[in-house]
């Protein structure tokens, strides 16, 4: 059987008109209710070109399987699954390459109550089927197709995890990225301010536009943080928020146009549900993770290791009534949120944090980055990821703590390090941390880095999660 490459472990993604087009499209649909069975399915899309014509074939092939089709048009992803579990259909599909290059598209694939599917759990036999292209007829009277909007009820749900009200006056710059954040936000801040929050607003990038003018939108990259690291300085804003092209994920940037690196969120994350739900158990991935693990302790919650990976995080959470999951790639998930990730929560909690200490973004992580000073996550693309790996492993785990659940990592008292395979290319991430001592921490990162430098292929690229 054909293998489709665009099939990836838990999402469909590829370069349209090579590895996805419109008859793809229509096959997927197809294949998603033959799988799952749904009497209805809620579809979204982002703002590329190509999301409009996938998403039609999406709907003509699910139809013609005689699904119900409830179209969301233009949102983010985590629209979608809201409007899964809302309006309690059998499954969801997002049409987005979130911040792929300008060519790619995909599709995000969710079951009831939002739960991610995989190659195990339906992924796989969607690729056979659409690989063989034999679903026999289609019904003799299609599904409708037809607009749904549950915009308000998502902004309902979003601000239900703060008082808007509570919320010291502050300024706030945000970046859209022309991505799909700008309408959602708009709903939101209108939310707000009908609720008694006092906050200003300034909107960079803010029209959604398939042509990106200003880039793709990926905050995670170093190279794209100074347009909001500067346009927080000159609009002398309390806090910067930027997003991704389907804003499942946000980054935030403190008074001083500093970028705020995702450990540090997830500890301020993991305190401020701590604070509505005492006791509860916080879900964090293995990068780094020694200040989340204090935070949630010195807050007496618990913290819980899962491995890297919306699926795993989400499924860790389910089994541990987890209230909050939190990845250091800007992945926030909530209890109360169907254990779902969202690019709109996490920015509302910092502020309702900002509010209750009285005190800016910059002094509240200043503690954290004092006491577990981080390397950030470095790629290395390679000619041989395992050779190299393996090299470190021999050169810098002696003694040391050995963990393999999620790749290799290995602690020692002061200092631990992580290195993970990527799963879809030949690419091997490290992150390193220490207890307090910033000095130890360079040097470290340093020798590890040559090592993994001698098996270096195309170069290295650094911060990509």
């Amino acid at each position: 059987m054909t293998v489709l490459t665009c099939f990836k472990s838990y999402d469909i993604r590829g370069r349209v008109g090579e590895d996805l087009d419109a008859d793809m499209a229509y096959r997927i649909g197809r294949a998603f209710a033959h799988v799952m069975t749904p009497q209805k399915v809620v579809l979204g899309r982002d703002i590329r070109d190509s999301s409009p014509m996938l998403q039609a074939a999406i709907a003509r092939g699910l139809a013609d399987e005689g699904v119900e089709v409830l179209d969301l048009g233009l949102c983010g992803t985590e629209e979608v699954y809201f409007a899964t579990d809302h309006l309690g259909a059998g499954g969801g599909m997002m049409i987005t390459a979130s911040h792929n290059p300008i060519g790619d598209n995909g599709v995000k694939i969710i079951g009831p109550e939002a739960r991610p599917i995989s190659q195990a759990t339906g992924l796989g036999a969607m690729h056979d089927l659409v690989a063989a292209f034999d679903f026999g007829p289609a019904v003799t009277v299609p599904g409708k197709i037809r607009s749904v909007h549950v915009r308000d009820a998502y902004v309902d749900r979003v601000l239900s995890f703060i008082d808007p009200a509570a919320l010291r006056p502050l300024n706030i710059l945000v970046n859209a990225g022309n991505g799909a954040a700008g309408p959602t936000f708009d709903a939101i801040a209108a939310a707000l301010s009908d609720k008694g929050a006092k906050l200003a607003f300034t909107c960079l990038h803010h029209d959604p536009d398939a042509s990106f003018p200003n880039g793709i939108p990926n905050p995670l990259l170093p190279e794209n943080r100074p347009v909001t690291g500067n346009a927080v300085k000159a609009a002398r804003a309390d806090l910067g928020v930027a997003w991704d092209g389907d804003f499942d994920r946000c980054f935030l940037f403190d008074e001083n146009g500093d970028f705020i690196d995702g450990e540090y969120i997830v500890g301020l994350l993991a305190a401020a549900m701590l604070v509505q739900s005492p006791g509860s158990k916080i879900v964090h991935d293995p990068r780094i993770m020694w200040n989340t693990q204090r935070i949630v302790g010195a807050a007496g919650g618990k913290a819980v290791l899962s491995r890297t990976g919306h699926a795993l995080m989400k499924e860790k959470m389910r089994e541990v009534d987890a209230v909050y999951g939190g990845e250091i790639s800007a992945h926030h998930y909530f209890r109360d949120f169907m254990y779902c990730d969202s690019g709109m929560i996490p920015w509302l909690l910092v502020l309702d944090y900002m509010s209750r200490s009285d005190q800016p973004l910059s002094a509240l992580v200043a503690e954290m980055r004092a006491m577990h000073p981080s390397s950030g996550e470095i790629n290395f693309r390679l000619g041989d990821p395992a050779s190299a790996v393996a090299a470190v492993e021999a050169q810098f785990t002696e003694g040391a703590d050995i963990d393999r659940r999620d790749g290799l990592s290995a602690a020692y008292p002061d200092w631990r390090f992580s290195l993970r395979l990527s799963n879809t290319e030949p690419v091997v991430r490290l992150n390193v941390e220490t207890r307090g001592d910033a000095d130890a921490l360079r040097r470290l990162t340093d020798q590890i880095c040559q090592v993994l430098a001698g098996f270096a292929g195309d170069g290295t690229t650094a911060g990509q999660a």
